[in-house]
């Protein structure tokens, strides 16, 4: 993976290099980040000579407070949680709680979003901080081409370390104070466990037979699987 620096926009990196059996994933084909609400001109310049394409995962209340500055690149959006993100904060729900939620409630959601990056145009995935919804979608893109499975859960695993570390200290004293009793928001918010990651595609792997498998189920199609591979592959 390649890591970005780009004025506005936090956690953004290339997930190029990524071995897939003797080959690779493509560099400059597929991109994540965290939301672009405050990327500058000279940035969003940059990040316009890159990305053909634009999928955001974000709800639209999220979207309402912090909108993309990014004007200039195809966006389309796909907003993955079924409900307010707030309620896994509110029922207390790990990071594998949630990510099986996304897995069992918004599949549809998912092929869709692996389906805009198999069209074929460089590709940026984001989210609000390009943690969990980001990360659930690439992993699978990802894996569904072959990837490495080590180097798929070390690029999520790799999120918490490029978080802005002023958001990460407000945000601990942020639930510290007003979520004392809480297990788990702070891990929600701040954290990306490799082990959290390995258990989701364990899971994958467990219950269809491969991520590839799970896509189909949820709506891709051989042709569009194919695609993607090509697309991402080298």
């Amino acid at each position: 993976m390649t890591i970005i620096r780009i004025p506005g926009v936090s956690n953004l990196r290339d997930v190029g290099g990524i071995p897939v059996g003797a080959g690779q994933v493509r560099i400059g084909r597929l991109l994540r980040s965290g939301q672009l609400a405050r990327l500058t001109p000279q940035g969003g310049a940059q990040l316009a000579g890159r990305v053909r394409r634009v999928v955001d995962l974000r709800a639209d209340d999220e979207v309402r407070a912090e909108p993309s500055a990014l004007e200039s690149v195809s966006t389309t959006r796909i907003p993955l949680f079924l409900g307010s993100t707030a309620s896994f904060f509110a029922e207390d729900i790990d990071l594998a709680g949630m990510y099986r939620h996304l897995l069992d409630e918004s599949a549809d959601r998912l092929a869709q979003a692996v389906r805009l990056i198999a069209q074929g145009e460089p590709t940026l995935v984001h989210c609000a901080v390009g943690k969990d919804r980001t990360g659930v979608t690439v992993a699978l893109a990802l894996s569904a081409v072959g990837a490495d499975r080590a180097a798929v859960i070390a690029d999520y695993a790799l999120t918490a370390s490029q978080l802005p570390e002023a958001r990460t200290r407000a945000v601990v004293e942020y639930f510290r104070t007003h979520l004392p009793e809480s297990r788990y928001a702070i891990q929600l918010a701040t954290e990306s466990p490799a082990p959290v990651m390995a258990a989701l595609l364990d899971d994958v792997d467990a219950r269809f037979g491969s991520a590839a498998e799970y896509l189909r189920a949820a709506g891709m199609n051989g042709a569009e699987l194919d695609a993607l591979r090509t697309f991402l592959v080298e």
